[in-house]
C-alpha cells in the first residue's frame, strides 16, 4: 500500500517548479505515468504496472543548495528551473531532512564567520554551493563546501563548530570552482575531515561515493530498478554481459556474481575510476573497465568476431546514439536490458532495435522520482530466431493467395 501523501503541499510549489506532480496525489501521479508510458511503449508489448514508492517523500539521498544574498540576508535554497533564481528553501519535501537541517545550519553560521555568498553576476563573494550526500544504509554524511577561488576564512574553526552542532557527518569536503557559469562543482578538492568519501550498500555491495561520483539518488527505488534489470538479463553464470554507459559501475557489479564476465564501458574516466575502486571493495574480480567510447568499443569487438550475451545499456536523457546503435545490432547479443530515464527517447530506439531483429519481451516501468514528472523503465529485448522470420514470411504469402 503507498503512503498517499494527499495533504503534502510545499509552500514553494509555485516557484520553485521541481515538483511537477504536487497538485495530484500519490496515485494519480503513478496512474498519470503509467497512462502516458502505454501510450508510448504500449505498441512493442505489454507495459507492467509501474513499481511506485510506500514513502514517496524525503527519498533523495542527494541535495544541492544554492547561495545568495537578498534584502541584506544569506539565503540557501533552489534554482528556479525557468528565472535560474534562487527560491529560499529551509526544508524540501523530496530532500533527506539531515541534509536539509545541515545546510540550514551552515547558512546561519556565514555571518558569524563573514563569509560571504558568491554572486554570479558580479563575480565577488565566496560560497557558492554547499552538497550533501547521505548514505542511506550506512548513514555516512559528506557535506561538499564549494566556493569561489580564494583563501578559505577561518576554514578549521568553521568544520569545527560545523561538526560540533552536527556530529552525524563524517566527512567534509572543500571544492573550488573558479568560474563564471552556474556549474556546479569544480576539478579541485581538498578534504577538510575525515575520508573525503562516503560508502553506502546497494543490493547487498558496498560503493564509495565522491563528491564527483555519480549515484542514483534514490536508493530505495534503485535497488528495484536493478533487481529487475537483473532478472531481465536472465543470467545463468555463463554469460559474458556488457554494461555500456557504465558510470561508476553500479549495474554491471550487482550482476557479477550472476555472469561469467561483466565489462563495463564508459567514457568519463573519473566514473571508470570509481567502478574500477567499488569492485575491487567489493572483492569483484570477474569485471573489467573501460574508458572508451561504448559503440566504438562494441563495433571493435564485432569487428573482431568477437560477442556478448547480454548488453546493458542505461543511456543518459537523450537516448542512444545511431552510431551506438548501429554497433549494438552488429555485435547482436541474445539479450539486451535497456534502463531508460526518458521514454520518448526510449520509444524511438526501440523502433529502431526491432526493425533490426530484436523483439521487445517485458516492460516494467519504476517511478524513481515521486512529486516530478520523471519516470524510468527497464526494457528486455531478445534477438529473433530465423525461423521466426521464416514463419512470419509464409504466413505472408498465404495471406495473398487467399485474397487473390
Amino acid at each position: 500500500m503507498y503512503n498517499d501523501e494527499t495533504n503534502t503541499v510545499c509552500p514553494n510549489a509555485k516557484k520553485c517548479s521541481g515538483c511537477q506532480l504536487q497538485n495530484l496525489t500519490y496515485a494519480e501521479q503513478l496512474k498519470m505515468k503509467q497512462a502516458r508510458l502505454v501510450s508510448l511503449l504500449g505498441k512493442f508489448g505489454h507495459v507492467n504496472n509501474i513499481i511506485g514508492m510506500d514513502e514517496p517523500t524525503h527519498y533523495r539521498n542527494k541535495m544541492q543548495a544554492a547561495f545568495g544574498y537578498r534584502d541584506g540576508k544569506v539565503i540557501s535554497g533552489i534554482y528556479q528551473s525557468a528565472s535560474g533564481r534562487i527560491v529560499p528553501t529551509d526544508s524540501c519535501m523530496l530532500e533527506n531532512e539531515a541534509a536539509d537541517r545541515i545546510v540550514v545550519t551552515i547558512r546561519n553560521m556565514c555571518k558569524g564567520f563573514k563569509i560571504k555568498p558568491y554572486d554570479l553576476r558580479t563575480g565577488k563573494g565566496y560560497l557558492r554551493h554547499v552538497m550533501v550526500r547521505c548514505g542511506f544504509a550506512s548513514g555516512e554524511i559528506m557535506v561538499v563546501l564549494v566556493t569561489a577561488k580564494g583563501d578559505f576564512p577561518s576554514k578549521r574553526s568553521f568544520v569545527n563548530e560545523l561538526l560540533r552542532r552536527h556530529p552525524e557527518i563524517t566527512t567534509v569536503v572543500h571544492n573550488v570552482n573558479p568560474t563564471e557559469t552556474a556549474l556546479f562543482l569544480g576539478r579541485d578538492s581538498e578534504v577538510l575531515y575525515g575520508e573525503g568519501y562516503i560508502t553506502d550498500k546497494l543490493c547487498g555491495l558496498d560503493f564509495r561515493i565522491s563528491p564527483r561520483s555519480f549515484y542514483q539518488v534514490n536508493t530505495v527505488q534503485t535497488e528495484v530498478l536493478y533487481s529487475v534489470a537483473k532478472k531481465y538479463a536472465s543470467l545463468s553464470g555463463e554469460e559474458r554481459v556488457i554494461d555500456a554507459y557504465c558510470g561508476t559501475g553500479t549495474i554491471g557489479l550487482t550482476m557479477a556474481d550472476a555472469a561469467r564476465e561483466v565489462i563495463g564501458v564508459e567514457v568519463n574516466e573519473d566514473a571508470v575510476r570509481d567502478a574500477k575502486e567499488n569492485a575491487k571493495l567489493n572483492g569483484i574480480t570477474n569485471a573489467k573497465f573501460y574508458a572508451v567510447d561504448a559503440g566504438e568499443f562494441m563495433s571493435a569487438l564485432a569487428a573482431k568476431g568477437e560477442k556478448a550475451d547480454v548488453v546493458i545499456t542505461d543511456p543518459p536523457r537523450a537516448g542512444c546514439s545511431m552510431k551506438f546503435l548501429k554497433s549494438l545490432i552488429s555485435l547482436a547479443p541474445k539479450r539486451i536490458v535497456y534502463v531508460s530515464c526518458n521514454p520518448e527517447t526510449l520509444a524511438r530506439d526501440l523502433r529502431t532495435l526491432t526493425k533490426d531483429g530484436y523483439k521487445v519481451k517485458k516492460i516494467q516501468p519504476v517511478d524513481m522520482f515521486p512529486y516530478t514528472g520523471h519516470v524510468e523503465s527497464v526494457v528486455c529485448l531478445s534477438k529473433e530466431k530465423a525461423d521466426d522470420y521464416v514463419r512470419i514470411s509464409v504466413q505472408t504469402k498465404d495471406l495473398k493467395t487467399k485474397a487473390n
